[in-house]
């Protein structure tokens, strides 16, 4: 997600690092570098002109200070306007009232149904929400089917009246969540491949029974320039509150994200990055302006350790590694908390500088962690606790154990006492990390 613009926006501003001062003739080709990322990356052409006009006007404007360097300050002036591009602050979902009605709209084949799922899994994992969710899309095959089963595989009720007038289901369902003691409902709605004037009366009938405190238009973020043109559309009729870009994950450039608020101004509120039902993030101006410039993302890294690790937990760890005293147990606690935390690229991609160290193309196998897993799970409490008791008897034991060779017990074994070297050093002050 936005790799491909962050790598030439990163290129652009390496192009003016370690000038003494700012000026229109030292910024012109960064400009240009700056300018050409945004186009090719599908981003609206006012946008990008106004975007450019601005940076431009407020780096040759800007007073330099002896303690920033002016290749610094202009980075500060592009992020500024990045985060202002992508919206500003963040925009929270309606959680307050109860119930809080959400009815999701959009085209067919934008992930609306899935969108359904993950919305409702957030809300009962962070908000602890009582979700109900609402079959409404009478008209594609099985997707009332598809719905229900999304709905199984979280045990989170679906409320369905096959294909009758979607107000009745609506009403119906009003009456079910009530009697259930379910506070948050989600309208699942039908989409058509085009917008047209059926499909916007239905939702506006429905919109008008039940007066929606979020109306939420799911956008394919592959549809690039396009998706204007869908979020207007949808906004003429609809009073929407915000988008969800699906797909993020997938070949998008990004562009639409970086000109969906400044040209509609309908705030992007989550997107789904990744086809899991745990796959939905919070959209943060700030945080991602701060990944496509690769300054990393280490508040979205600790929300997802959040919960895994207790901070008694933290604070013991931080004082093993300070002592040197961080062993196999816990290293096997941690292999075990990470797995949770879903891909480990997708983790790497967030730390400052992962792309010029080349984090953002690890391809890590899950089958690797296993190995080392399967490896640490084959010694005994002691040998964890312990690991300078593994001689050679004792490694030819736990590789059999295993079903690992030698070599890589060895391996492991040595990367391990690198690590811990390492985390003592960072722990105790005495090592500079990378970023």
């Amino acid at each position: 997600m936005f790799e491909y613009i962050g790598d030439r926006l990163s290129n652009a501003i390496k192009n003016i690092r370690g000038m003494g001062r700012i000026t229109e003739d030292n910024i012109n080709e960064a400009m240009r570098e700056i300018r050409m990322a945004l186009l090719e990356a599908d981003v609206n052409y006012q946008v990008v002109k106004e975007f450019i006009a601005i940076v431009k006007e407020k780096a040759i404007g800007a007073e330099v200070s002896k303690s920033i360097k002016p290749d610094e300050l202009f980075i500060k002036i592009v992020k500024d306007e990045l985060v202002n591009l992508l919206g500003g602050d963040y925009v929270s979902l309606e959680i307050k009232k109860n119930p809080t009605i959400l009815m999701l709209v959009g085209l067919q084949g934008s992930g609306k149904t899935t969108t359904a799922g993950k919305l409702a899994n957030y809300l009962r994992k962070k908000h602890n929400k009582n979700p109900l969710l609402v079959a409404c899309d009478i008209y594609r095959p099985a997707a009332i089917e598809q719905l229900c089963e999304v709905g199984k595989s979280l045990n989170i009720p679906v409320f369905t009246k096959g294909k009758i007038e979607p107000t009745l289901i609506v009403e119906e369902a009003m009456i079910y969540a009530k009697e259930n003691n379910l506070d948050y409902i989600i309208i699942d709605t039908a989409g058509r491949l085009q917008i047209d004037t059926e499909l916007m009366q239905e939702l506006k009938n429905i919109e008008d029974l039940v007066h929606p405190d979020e109306t939420i238009l799911v956008i394919d973020a592959m549809m690039g320039q396009d998706a204007i043109n869908v979020i207007t559309g949808f906004n003429e009729t609809l009073n929407l509150t915000g988008t969800i870009l699906t797909k993020l994950d997938g070949n998008t450039k990004g562009g639409v994200a970086l000109s969906v608020r400044h040209l509609t101004n309908v705030p992007i509120k989550f997107v789904g990055d990744s086809e899991k039902l745990d796959g939905l993030s919070e959209f943060y101006p700030e945080r991602m302006a701060s990944r496509i410039l690769d300054m990393g993302d280490i508040m979205s890294i600790a929300e997802k350790v959040e919960g895994m690790i207790s901070e008694d937990e933290a604070k013991e760890q931080a004082k093993k590694m300070r002592k040197g005293n961080y062993d196999l147990e816990d290293f096997l606690n941690n292999l075990k908390q990470i797995k949770k935390l879903g891909p480990l690229e997708n983790i790497l991609k967030m730390l400052p500088q992962a792309r010029q160290m080349g984090l953002n193309n690890i391809s890590i196998d899950p089958k690797q962690m296993a190995h080392i897993e399967a490896i640490v799970l084959s010694m005994t409490p002691y040998e964890r606790r312990h690991p300078e008791v593994l001689k050679a008897s004792r490694k030819q034991r736990i590789a059999k154990g295993s079903g690992r060779s030698v070599e890589e017990v060895n391996r492991l074994i040595t990367q391990f006492e690198q690590m811990k070297k390492m985390m003592k050093q960072v722990s105790n002050g005495n090592m500079k990390l990378p970023f």
